[in-house]
């Protein structure tokens, strides 16, 4: 059996302009780099998750997460969000690309 070895990263120590939300650490599903520097990707769906464990219903977390946070600014360095996670496909020279 092959085994791979798991790398670890902090991502405090990337950069010390870096923004995270509290909270919302399960959330992240990558760094982007941006003109401005490193940005860290959210899923908006598993935020939306994650407000909704908290007690939120599924309108409220919405509402909050458009307001409070996409909507926010915590710094050049705003995190970013997606909404659509896409695997992409190539069949007979044509790009499809399957929703996640």
């Amino acid at each position: 059996m092959n085994q791979t070895k798991l790398d670890y990263l902090d991502i405090e120590d990337l950069d010390e302009n870096i923004i995270l939300l509290d909270g919302m650490e399960s959330a992240i599903i990558g760094l982007v780099q941006s003109f401005e520097g490193l940005r860290v990707l959210y899923d908006t769906k598993k935020i939306i998750s994650l407000l909704q464990n908290d007690g939120m219903t599924e309108d409220e977390a919405i509402e909050y997460f458009s307001y409070n946070i996409s909507g926010g600014h915590f710094g050049t360095l705003n995190p970013i969000f997606t909404s659509y996670i896409l695997e992409p496909i190539k069949t007979n020279n044509h790009w499809k690309f399957l929703l996640r």
